[in-house]
């Protein structure tokens, strides 16, 4: 695929399926112009919220609270489960899911307002869960670090999901919250394979920079551990003991390491 001369270099999904919701498609040919930048371009779309942390109901989900200060990942993971929330904005979960990213500029108003209220309850929020909250958008839009600076006023548990080194820039931040026990982060680890990770995950961190932000997380005194997946018979499941092992001895078993099928 990627020897074919319309590869999208940067990109996991290569087509933008039709979005099942809409009756009329606009662009009939799925396959864009890999030479026409504009056309694979990533944009940045606000939205208006009305709230940010969303009820987890799923019963195979820990956790009771989410929220996801952008939609859409420029990430471009192709195994990603978020891609399929992306039509109920209008979208395609194809290139439109790491193409279009919507923006949630309310999102650090919208935290406190809901830990200020009454009727709320404290319990542990998972940051992310649907798409990554240190993605390329965050360097620009910082909300993660915004919405940090809250949680932190308000002496409020979090867990951290990402597959980005990015995280190490509010290492200021968790180092307090972690010597209160209010925060904890997973680190995604999918492949020591830097060929295969470029295809799977394009634009996250490689390997090796996730390696070293678990070790300086780990040495930091923040609660962290790697979460092997997906684990995909003949791609990377003949990785599973070398990457845990590579783990181990990156962080000197400090780690709690989780492997998924």
């Amino acid at each position: 695929m990627s020897n074919d001369e319309n590869y999208i270099k940067g990109r996991g999904a290569q087509i933008n399926p039709a979005n099942p919701y809409h009756k009329v498609i606009y662009d009939k040919n799925p396959f864009p112009d890999a030479d026409d930048e504009r056309k694979i371009a990533t944009q940045f779309i606000n939205v208006q919220a009305k709230t940010i942390i969303n009820k987890v109901k799923s019963p195979d989900i820990p956790g009771a609270y989410s929220m996801n200060p952008y939609q859409g990942c420029e990430h471009g993971c192709v195994y990603c489960y978020a891609r399929n929330t992306h039509p109920y904005w209008g979208y395609s979960a194809g290139l439109d899911f790491e193409q279009k990213i919507l923006v949630k500029h309310d999102a650090p108003k919208l935290l406190r307002k809901r830990l200020q209220s009454k009727n709320w309850v404290v319990s542990p929020i998972m940051f992310s869960g649907n798409t990554d909250c240190y993605q390329p958008a965050e360097k620009k839009f910082e909300l993660t670090r915004k919405m940090l600076e809250v949680l932190w006023e308000f002496r409020h548990p979090v867990s951290m999901i990402t597959k980005n080194s990015l995280i190490l820039r509010d290492l200021d931040i968790l180092k307090k919250m972690a010597a209160h026990d209010l925060v904890h982060v997973s680190v995604t680890l999918t492949t020591l394979n830097e060929d295969l990770r470029s295809r799977l995950e394009p634009r996250t961190a490689t390997a090796a920079q996730r390696l070293k932000t678990i070790e300086t997380l780990a040495a930091e005194g923040i609660p962290v551990n790697v979460m092997m997946a997906p684990i995909i018979p003949g791609l990377n499941d003949h990785e599973i003991l070398k990457m845990a092992e590579t783990v181990a001895n990156s962080a000197q078993a400090l780690l709690h390491i989780q492997w998924y099928d």
